[in-house]
């Protein structure tokens, strides 16, 4: 499993209406083979930052069957006219940690 993190800024004043584009836009992401689940959140202290949590099976899942499929381009029109600059995104791996000690 691969996590995609997309660090993203909007424009001011437009946060519920990012939502809602990512809400109804997941559908052409969640479409691609390889694709487990999303998570949005929305920063606190900045409300205008948003990251986009996706895991995936696979980086190529996301950098060639999602990015370079017709649904990118579906997405990014949905998700598009609300960002202000272009979203940082970087794919991580898991690192195991121990569990809860037993006592």
């Amino acid at each position: 499993m691969v996590l995609e993190i997309a660090d993203i800024t909007i424009l001011p004043g437009t946060g519920e209406e990012f939502a809602a584009a990512v809400r109804e836009g997941i559908r052409y992401v969640s479409d691609t083979p390889g694709f487990r689940s999303a998570r949005l959140t929305k920063g606190i202290e900045t409300p205008g930052r948003f990251v986009l949590m996706i895991e995936w099976d696979s980086v190529e899942a996301h950098t060639v069957g999602f990015r370079q499929s017709e649904n990118y381009g579906r997405w990014r029109g949905h998700i598009g006219p609300f960002l202000d600059g272009d979203p940082r995104v970087e794919h991580f791996d898991e690192v195991t940690l121990p569990g809860p000690a037993a006592g």
